[in-house]
């Protein structure tokens, strides 16, 4: 797994591991739902053939796809609104039942990185005991001044669970793609062929020489606001960058049986190694696994969750 990507939890279970979700929220219930776009579907050239991608990933070959029309979130889900989500559900995340997840060395105190394992091949990343989506780089830190930035450290079965709670799912690997896509053919970006289009940063991704030097050009070390970039051609943001977002997907790789996918790269990515920001590239991990770069978007029929 390229070290942009999230660590995976060892001997991560299988899907039926995974709590039973809650029952969805009865009207009127849940005041803080993500705003749904309604797309109308189609047929759309899915996948990428681009020099950058890995054969590893399968992001090839390119073909038509159909999908039916589907609505999805305009943004990742906050932690605000998963906050609405634990508080009527009590819902625990698999990171608060094990009692650790995965963080960016760069993010920790000296004393707590001293004393976090790091990741074998991949020292930047710690296991840190007490990170959880409500103190994303572990013991001392909250959510102060990030209501609005994207939830993480939740696997795909807390991702799923939401959604579940919310009236909705997570949103297929196709319709992922066609959304990010925002109507462009086969262009690399969720807004064109340029990473900077006159100068403009478009999304949140690693700036400087990974992983010791980040300049924040783009605005940012760690997650941004999830509208603090401008909008896709159908007006969703963050659609590449700031963090990896969980779909409904199966891993097609040998030797990853039961592992889900993720698309759209990270605040961690970095053309020096990686440039899973573009719009074709995938990657995976375990169902349980999480960390301070995992998020998550709804879908559901074009009505919407309500």
């Amino acid at each position: 797994m390229s070290s942009c990507c999230s660590p995976g939890r060892p001997g991560g279970p299988p899907d039926a591991a995974a709590p039973p979700p809650p029952a969805p929220a009865s009207a009127g219930a849940a005041p803080a739902l993500p705003a749904l776009v309604d797309l109308p579907g189609g047929v759309f050239a899915m996948g990428s053939e681009d020099p950058e991608g890995s054969p590893d990933d399968h992001e090839g070959p390119v073909r038509p796809v159909q999908v039916a029309p589907f609505a999805i979130g305009r943004t990742s889900v906050t932690n605000d609104e998963y906050a609405a989500f634990v508080d009527a559900t009590g819902w625990v995340t698999e990171s608060e039942r094990l009692g650790w997840s995965f963080v960016f060395a760069g993010f920790l105190p000296g004393p707590l990185r001293k004393v976090s394992p790091r990741v074998p091949g991949t020292p930047w990343w710690c296991g840190v005991d007490g990170a959880t989506w409500r103190s994303p780089e572990g013991p001392g830190s909250d959510l102060a001044g990030r209501g609005d930035h994207p939830v993480v450290h939740v696997s795909f079965h807390d991702a799923a669970a939401y959604a579940a709670w919310a009236g909705a799912r997570l949103p297929t690997e196709a319709e992922w793609e066609y959304a990010a896509r925002g109507g462009l053919e086969q262009a690399r970006y969720p807004w064109g062929d340029e990473l900077t289009p006159g100068g403009e940063h478009r999304c949140n991704i690693w700036q400087g020489a990974f992983p010791t030097r980040n300049t924040a050009d783009d605005g940012y070390r760690g997650t941004s606001p999830v509208t603090a970039f401008a909008p896709n051609g159908h007006g969703l943001h963050d659609m590449a960058g700031n963090v990896w977002e969980w779909v409904d997907g199966v891993w097609d790789r040998p030797g990853a049986p039961g592992q889900r996918v993720m698309r759209g790269g990270s605040y961690l990515c970095h053309a020096s190694y990686c440039t899973r920001y573009r719009v074709g590239a995938r990657t995976s991990n375990t169902p349980d696994s999480a960390s301070g770069n995992q998020g998550f978007r709804i879908a559901a029929s074009p009505t919407g969750p309500r």
